[in-house]
């Protein structure tokens, strides 16, 4: 009877859910992308065109092939692919890199994606499409393309130039602000209206929930890895990070936001730690099946009927792509001090659109506010632009030097003047001044984020519960026991957030210092203040909150504590290295043995010039002076390995060595470049050479014809007459001779 029941009950939910027709869809779309994969590889072109096109194919607007069964299907892969996809964006994101870019990268970026929502917003409304359909524009045409980019510089061997670490740079934070992008065009598609108060609400809200979400993940997640470290194999690794990644995004879209947001935020917390680049690894798979369903399902919007009838919009966009790219991309560079010829070749590498617009397109399609030709329009915006960045990058170099053999003298001087004065040293006065700041914002925003995190939660969750429990203590108890779990906080918000050497050099180089100081002090103290009140005035009245909390705050002053201080200090000293672990981590600045002398951890690289040598061969303490104490290979650790162990990719090497050595180490152990497939080999193959009279091999010995050495080739065997000879090294090559190789045929052609 059991058995029965769920027998039906499983016909019911295959009856409800057609997996028959998801698995079919599936095996189709896969099928169709491997090929056009194949065939674009072939080509030397952006896979991700490759996957457009085959959307294409298996979509209902080409007939010539059966296409897929049901839309909905696709498009549920589609969203997984989305949350991957930001997922591993979030991964190779961090806020170190973030806080690396520096001031400058955010300027440019800030000044490209401005430039561009207003262009392309401009555009839209003179092509007559509506007020939201603009905006969403706008947001699409702002965004360049992370993955084209990485392809055409690896493509045209321009990864270590100065301007490409700038372009990587700006791509970084515009990938922060094309999150914040999608919660700002979600409320004004909600809403259907851009009011500014609106507007503000939902980025504050965003703003909040970011600190929050990294404080609490960077202070636990680290931790909490580390601590189950032994466990954590590749299979555990990538259970446990998809698992983070999709409960962080259902609980993203329970707070109010998207998937998307959540999994890139998950992302980026797990990017700061020592596991970073194992769970880039083993996501890579999921990452390329899921994300290529994605880009299926983008190939299967476009309608070859809609882009004929809209050519012209789609070559005005390309224009407004690639110009305002170059444009805007150019003067932010400059805006930042960068020379002109640097600025130029960054600009001109930013000229395409890619997987941010798809994915804006698709939050517009989802929220049902975007029309049904924006998409394919979009989709061959972004096809004609990644056709032609390759061609933009190498036209950057004579453009550069057009403008300036044309560029007025004056001018040129004063942008060289400009760019020399932004990119000069700063005085110590002023750095130490900007660290202090800098410190002083990270912790009185940090802390006040947390604290009114906590107020919420006590007025929503805490005191309704202590009041079901309590029915006549419980708002007193509820809010004794928040105020205990906040003092910590509160304290360390009121604690300085300089060193007294610090002060006491600033008053010392220049008096002018004192007020802003102070300033900062008696803001510090405010906020504490009003934090205690707004959570007494909001559980009982306006008066009992400012009576009391002026009086609690009084006596949180008074009871300042060097212990306490000393324990706040460790807490935060935990939150700093758990953000730095995988830097740290890398480069041994935590494992300090002796002055000088730190214990560092560095992956091999498959690009790693000693792979595959023993440790006494691998010129480490010969070449570099470092020492290896331990090497991690999966789930083996050596200790203390013999001079005979060997070096492989993946393996972990535990160096001790001084900061210097280290540093130079770093870039020789991790090089890898295998973000491409290996090259051809289908010329490598056994073949026959027959010697003429001429050959340069006849008269020669299997010595000294330096066979091997020359062309690459192994001799298998020599047939003569009708003989086959096995060859030693004093056998004579002679005339008419045919010589078995595994070879390169091309490479033994005039033998």
């Amino acid at each position: 009877m059991t058995l029965n029941l769920i027998l039906a009950n499983v016909q019911a939910a295959t009856e409800a859910f057609d997996i028959n027709g998801l698995i079919s869809d599936l095996a189709f779309i896969l099928i169709l992308g491997a090929v056009t994969t194949l065939l674009f590889k072939w080509m030397k072109q952006p896979v991700v065109l490759g996957y457009i096109v085959a959307g294409f194919l298996a979509s209902p607007h080409f007939t010539y092939l059966p296409s897929v069964t049901t839309e909905a299907n696709i498009d549920f892969w589609a969203q997984i692919g989305i949350i991957v996809l930001l997922f591993s964006l979030g991964l190779e994101f961090s806020f170190r890199k973030l806080v690396n870019a520096g001031g400058s990268a955010v300027v440019t970026a800030l000044f490209i994606v401005c430039g561009m929502m207003v262009a392309g917003f401009a555009a839209g409304s003179i092509l007559g499409f509506s007020r939201i359909n603009s905006l969403f524009l706008g947001g699409m045409l702002s965004m360049s393309s992370t993955t084209i980019i990485i392809k055409a510089f690896t493509d045209l061997n321009l990864r270590h130039r100065k301007f490409a670490s700038l372009v990587f740079a700006v791509l970084i934070v515009e990938d922060l602000f094309a999150v914040l992008m999608m919660v700002i065009l979600s409320s004004i598609a909600i809403n259907n209206s851009v009011e500014g108060g609106e507007m503000l609400y939902s980025v504050s809200k965003l703003v909040f929930f970011l600190i929050i979400w990294f404080v609490v993940g960077v202070f636990l997640l680290p931790s909490l890895l580390n601590w189950q470290r032994r466990f954590l194999n590749s299979e555990t690794l990538l259970i446990v990070s998809m698992g983070l990644c999709l409960g962080m995004a259902v609980f993203s879209v329970a707070c109010g936001f998207s998937l998307a947001l959540g999994a890139f935020v998950m992302g980026s917390i797990l990017a700061g730690t020592s596991f970073a680049e194992r769970i880039e690894r083993i996501t890579v798979p999921v990452k390329d099946l899921f994300g290529s369903v994605f880009f299926i399902s983008v190939g299967m919007m476009v309608n070859p009927t809609i882009i004929a009838d809209y050519w012209m919009p789609i070559l005005i966009l390309s224009g407004v792509v690639i110009v305002g790219m170059i444009f805007f991309g150019t003067f932010g560079m400059l805006l930042t001090g960068q020379s002109l010829r640097v600025a130029i070749e960054s600009g001109f590498s930013l000229t395409q659109i890619g997987e941010f617009a798809f994915i804006i397109a698709s939050l517009g399609m989802g929220l049902g506010v975007l029309d049904a030709q924006i998409y394919p329009i979009v989709v061959a915006v972004s096809v004609v632009t990644t056709f032609t960045t390759p061609y933009f990058i190498r036209m950057a170099p004579p453009a550069a030097r057009w403008v300036e053999s044309h560029l007025p003298q004056k001018l040129h001087f004063l942008i060289d003047r400009y760019s020399e004065s932004a990119t000069a040293e700063q005085s110590v006065v002023k750095e130490l001044w900007r660290s202090l700041l800098k410190r002083y914002l990270w912790r009185v925003v940090l802390y006040s984020m947390v604290l009114i995190a906590m107020c919420i939660i006590t007025q929503r969750y805490l005191i309704p519960f202590a009041l079901g429990v309590f029915p006549n203590w419980g708002r007193l108890l509820g809010t004794v026991v928040a105020l205990f779990l906040m003092t910590p906080f509160l304290m360390a918000l009121t604690y300085p957030a300089s060193k007294n050497t610090e002060r006491k050099r600033l008053r010392e180089c220049n008096a002018k210092f004192d007020v802003p100081l102070i300033i900062m002090t008696v803001v510090r103290l405010l906020i504490a203040m009003m934090i205690i009140v707004y959570l007494l005035s909001s559980v009982y009245s306006m008066a009992v909150g400012w009576t009391l909390g002026v009086l609690l705050f009084i006596a949180l002053l008074m009871s300042y504590s060097k212990t306490v201080k000393a324990r706040l200090s460790k807490i935060e000293t935990r939150f700093i290295d758990n953000l730095n672990e995988r830097e740290l981590r890398r480069s041994g600045a935590k494992n300090s043995l002796v002055p000088n002398m730190h214990l560092a951890y560095m992956t091999v690289g498959y690009d790693c010039p000693f792979v595959g040598e023993q440790l006494k061969n691998s010129g480490l303490r010969s070449r570099y002076g470092v020492s290896v104490s331990s090497i991690q290979r999966g789930n083996n650790m050596i200790m203390v390995p013999a001079a005979e162990a060997r070096v492989f990719p993946g393996d972990i090497l535990g160096v001790i060595g001084s900061d210097e050595e280290i540093q130079a180490l770093l870039p020789v152990v991790e090089a890898d470049n295998d973000t491409e497939a290996p090259p051809a080999v289908d010329n490598v193959r056994l073949t026959s050479v027959r010697l003429r009279e001429d050959s340069p091999m006849v008269g020669k010995t299997v010595v000294t014809s330096r066979l091997r050495e020359t062309y690459e080739a192994l001799l298998v065997a020599v047939q003569r007459s009708d003989c086959y000879i096995q060859a030693d090294a004093v056998t004579v090559f002679a005339p008419g001779d045919v010589l078995w190789m595994v070879c390169d045929v091309d490479r033994v052609k005039d033998i």
